[in-house]
């Protein structure tokens, strides 16, 4: 049986930041990674791109907190102990220069996230961690000197136990065995499948300021707007993705959306329409976009109100005016389905956030046990919020038990 001081189930993103601040904090503990693959941080090295989102430029805490569709009230007090300034702090004081882009994600300057798993791996290794792979944890039991956790390959003592594995299913279930009770998992941030003659023909355009409403519910959101082949994606799509993981997951992703293209009323759209028709009444409204709209875009909606390709200002009705309104400001698509945004896969679920102390991370139902990262009923959207998730709460875990 192998001894340690402290084991950390999950050689993820927040598996080795709160070994690395443990090992740091006391180099007296002995710790461990436990992980189950042969080689870790592989969520690390596929998030933003390969470039690794490493946080995002929110530095006050009641708003960083508006990020996270489930922890919100939960996160604000350990955000007061570790956030965004911090974490920046943290790689750079490990030689990792950081980049704030306009859009508020942060990276390395290397824009490769190898930059971040080399630090950590050097990182571990100068603490003395030992990473261990290839090891699939089967048990976990609490007893009165700490935990014996078995794998596939070995046997272990801990007198405490972090468990940062992400989302797991397995790890939820041997969890729930000894006491945990886990909110079910439903994917959090996803895309809308749509098959739409409106926008069949033009994937890649960016409507740069929407707002999009899922119909029969109270969500709506605004941003950026990606058409894709197979329907929408970009923020405004992945903000309504995480806010209602729970209410399009009942819905079986089946579900009427309201897209505003232009972020404007449809009155004053109208007013600006019976305007063209004066100003621009010779002019041929399939040619000249409107609203800063893509041309493709508003070409598109132009047909979807029934007018012709050489039709000009002067010809419009009040029909078709009042039609083109509501195709530019309400227009309706059905979503069938949801894919994966790109290859991150993020879910709301996880260890019931009534059972854990956010002052340490720490089970409120075993003593030592320990959580860090989205093993928890915590998520966030997309920009680098899941990650300054986990590495808070890693080291708000390595603090208390240091």
């Amino acid at each position: 049986m192998k001894q340690y001081n402290v084991i950390i189930i999950g050689g993820g993103a927040a598996g080795f930041f709160a070994a690395i601040n443990t090992a740091e904090l006391n180099p007296l503990l002995k710790v461990a990674i436990l992980e189950r693959g042969k080689e870790g941080l592989q969520k690390v090295k596929i998030s933003g791109g390969g470039r690794c989102n490493v946080t995002h430029a929110e530095f006050i805490p009641s708003e960083l907190t508006q990020n996270y569709p489930r922890g919100e009230k939960e996160l604000l007090g350990p955000f007061h102990t570790f956030m965004t300034g911090d974490t920046m702090a943290w790689f750079e004081a490990r030689g990792v220069p950081l980049k704030i882009e306009e859009d508020g994600r942060i990276f390395p300057e290397s824009n490769s996230s190898q930059t971040i798993i080399d630090c950590f791996l050097q990182e571990a290794q100068k603490h003395n961690v030992d990473v261990l792979y290839s090891e699939n944890v089967k048990t976990i039991k609490p007893n009165t000197s700490g935990f014996n956790i078995e794998t596939t390959q070995s046997v272990f003592k801990s007198d405490k136990v972090i468990i940062a594995t992400g989302s797991s299913p397995k790890l939820w279930k041997l969890l729930e065995t000894i006491g945990h009770s886990i909110v079910p998992p439903v994917p959090s941030l996803f895309t809308f499948n749509c098959d739409d003659k409106r926008i069949k023909a033009i994937p890649g355009v960016v409507a740069k300021q929407v707002t999009v409403k899922v119909l029969g519910t109270n969500l709506i959101s605004k941003g950026p707007l990606l058409i894709t082949h197979v329907g929408f994606s970009a923020p405004s799509i992945l903000k309504l993705s995480a806010f209602g993981a729970i209410e399009l997951a009942k819905r079986n992703y089946k579900f009427d959306i309201e897209i505003n293209f232009i972020d404007r009323d449809y009155k004053s759209c109208l007013d600006d329409l019976k305007n063209h028709k004066q100003e621009l009444a010779k002019k041929t409204i399939y040619k000249f976009p409107q609203f800063q709209l893509p041309k493709r875009l508003w070409q598109q909606l132009v047909l979807a109100t029934g007018l012709e390709e050489d039709m000009r200002w002067a010809e419009v009705n009040k029909i078709e005016m009042e039609t083109l309104a509501k195709q530019l400001t309400k227009a309706v698509f059905k979503i069938d389905g949801k894919s994966t945004f790109k290859e991150e896969f993020v879910t709301a679920g996880g260890v019931n956030l009534k059972e854990i102390n956010f002052k340490t991370f720490e089970s409120k139902l075993i003593p030592n046990l320990y959580f860090a990262g989205e093993v928890i009923n915590v998520d966030a959207v997309t920009g680098g919020f899941n990650f300054q998730n986990a590495w808070t709460g890693a080291y708000i875990v390595a603090k208390h038990i240091c």
